[in-house]
């Protein structure tokens, strides 16, 4: 294994200015036709997105060059679902339209069933951690932020585990199990008597239920998640079932 003093070499902040840099806003020109706060979505909702479907627009801004790319993608989907991807490409910048966020919120309000049905996962956590930022509330923006740490580790842990060889769906055998320190000393999670789990998910389905925009998207994501058996919850609930097991016998 290669040996390295620092995970990040030059330190931290460097890793902001990176951050900074992606930020740089999207321009949007007049002639783009962003639509206003008051837009009625039901057209939107009712437009099927076709294979053949191209922008109405002459124009070359910044705005229009990523929707010609991000549009097929969408293809078979609602115009709706597409506009909030739009939505959030523009809100992960550190410039937007005055009437952006409040846009975004709107949306969610009044089209927010109908985007979890449609949307897949992928989509759905983008929207929610958008919130982290552009929530109309302290609860929804709590939420969408608690859940971007959440996901964004999960995305870390789920990818690094790939080469350990073993499927998502695979638990680990008990027995490998090695007593070595974790990082920053902290101790290790028992299986058999670990509640982490409870005490990461619970308050989350606690906030959600006071987050008046977001909560709706973030219990749904959650009960995906509940029903996605590629994932540590689940490879540690079978896991502690087989340890159970073993304890009875033994």
């Amino acid at each position: 294994m290669a040996d390295i003093d620092k995970t990040f070499n030059e330190g931290l902040w460097p890793l902001v200015q990176i951050w900074r840099k992606r930020r740089v806003p999207i321009n949007i020109a007049p002639e783009d036709g962003f639509p206003d706060i008051d837009v009625d979505f039901g057209p939107m909702a009712r437009r099927t997105i076709l294979a053949q479907t191209e922008l109405n627009t002459t124009s070359d801004s910044g705005l229009v060059r990523r929707a010609s790319e991000m549009i097929p993608k969408f293809v078979g989907k609602s115009y709706l679902s597409f506009f909030n991807s739009l939505l959030i490409m523009i809100l992960r910048k550190r410039d937007w339209p005055a009437h952006a966020p409040a846009l975004f919120n709107r949306l969610w309000r009044e089209q927010g069933e109908f985007l979890c049905d449609e949307l897949n996962p992928r989509w759905l956590i983008s929207s929610i951690i958008t919130f982290a930022d552009h929530g109309d509330t302290e609860m929804d923006r709590k939420v969408g932020q608690t859940l971007n740490v959440m996901f964004s580790m999960m995305k870390l842990y789920e990818s690094e585990r790939l080469y350990s060889g073993y499927d998502p769906s695979q638990p680990f055998p008990l027995t490998q199990r090695r007593n070595a320190p974790l990082p920053l000393t902290m101790p290790h999670f028992s299986l058999l008597e670990g509640d982490l789990e409870v005490n990461l998910i619970a308050p989350i389905m606690e906030d959600a239920r006071m987050a008046p925009t977001a909560g709706p998207l973030a219990i749904h994501l959650l009960r995906v998640l509940n029903l996605d058996g590629r994932n540590m919850f689940r490879r540690l609930a079978v896991m502690r079932q087989e340890a159970e097991s073993e304890q009875k016998k033994g």
